[in-house]
């Protein structure tokens, strides 16, 4: 039984894991989530009092993170603005949550010589071209494309230089695009089938060419799990599922399951900058960890996400009409 620090549990991927954690361990878990627009109380609702608890604050805060990250055993590292058009509009709160926010943590983890791990993205890599059959592995040098991506970078190089200079006890994942319960209705999945239920066609940016490897949420989190228990110290370990789907592709099989034609949709201008493809190779971590993704069917995955967003109406209503009207300004 360990003490787990979840920072930025109450947003999509961080209350994923807080669930997954007190479902299938005895962990104590404490999450701290400054509670922006991303993060939401109500995706920690119904779990059990004698091993959770919440924290509203900021990551840097470090008075705060200091007795937070003292009282536990483990840090584990979500908390992160994580938005590309988001970035590209008011870059400075990526650098303040993405940079001075890890700073604020590692300090915390090495003065109290805490286990740390750091959670991150395979967007620091850049992108590869469509034809390209490479993937991205943990040799693949840094080469980030936005202010998110640029920032997320720069928290990783962070971690790596305090586990060099300072023997952080830390590991860092990269992990490949997640879905499933709980993300917010602006990313492209829930945008997609939040706006067919408002009979709202979906928006597709570009010709929908973009590729991205999706992973089921749950498969994050169980490597994650994984990573802490068994990862070296000082390791970086990517996490993907081998779910490669270029956008066109997973609008047509949303709008399938949904009930719709496959070409009901629409054509918006495209992000600047946008990645092309996204494709990640988690050999080290299946070998090295015995890790293996249980959602293997993304079909079936994108089945269930939509009966959760069906039957959570009251959990994602409240974010939709402000969200819709932001792309509609950006002409998105």
């Amino acid at each position: 039984m360990q003490r787990l620090l979840v920072t930025g549990g109450a947003g999509f991927i961080g209350s994923n894991f807080v669930h997954y954690v007190l479902e299938n361990t005895e962990d104590h878990v404490t999450v701290l989530d400054k509670l922006t627009y991303a993060g939401h109380v109500e995706s920690l609702s119904g779990l059990p009092e004698s091993r959770f608890r919440f924290v509203q604050g900021d990551i840097c805060d470090a008075a705060l993170v200091d007795g937070l990250v003292a009282g536990s055993d483990v840090v584990v590292h979500y908390a992160a603005e994580s938005h590309n058009d988001n970035s590209l509009h008011d870059p400075r709160p990526f650098l303040d949550t993405n940079i001075i926010g890890t700073y604020t943590l590692i300090e915390a983890a090495r003065k109290h010589q805490k286990r740390f791990h750091h959670i991150s993205t395979d967007e620091v890599y850049g992108d590869l071209e469509l034809d390209d059959p490479e993937r991205f592995t943990e040799n693949t040098p840094y080469n980030p494309s936005s202010p998110y991506s640029s920032t997320k970078a720069g928290s990783d190089l962070l971690v790596r230089a305090w586990v060099r200079s300072f023997g952080l006890q830390a590991t860092i994942s990269n992990c490949s695009n997640n879905y499933g319960p709980y993300q917010h209705v602006e990313k492209f999945i829930p945008r997609q089938i939040t706006n067919v239920i408002d009979g709202i066609r979906p928006k597709l940016y570009g010709k929908g060419e973009n590729v991205r490897d999706w992973i089921h949420a749950n498969d994050h989190s169980s490597a994650v799990l994984a990573i802490i228990a068994k990862g070296r110290i000082g390791e970086t370990y990517l996490i993907g599922a081998d779910g490669e789907k270029n956008n066109k592709d997973v609008v047509e099989l949303i709008l399938k399951h949904m009930g719709q034609s496959p070409d009901a949709y629409d054509h918006v201008v495209d992000r600047p900058g946008h990645d092309l493809r996204y494709a990640i190779d988690s050999s080290k971590l299946r070998k090295e960890l015995g890790w293996e993704p249980r959602f293997s069917n993304f079909d079936a995955g994108i089945e269930d996400t939509i009966s959760w967003y069906r039957d959570h109406e009251d959990w994602w209503r409240p974010q939709k009409a402000a969200t819709e009207a932001k792309y509609q300004e950006q002409g998105q």
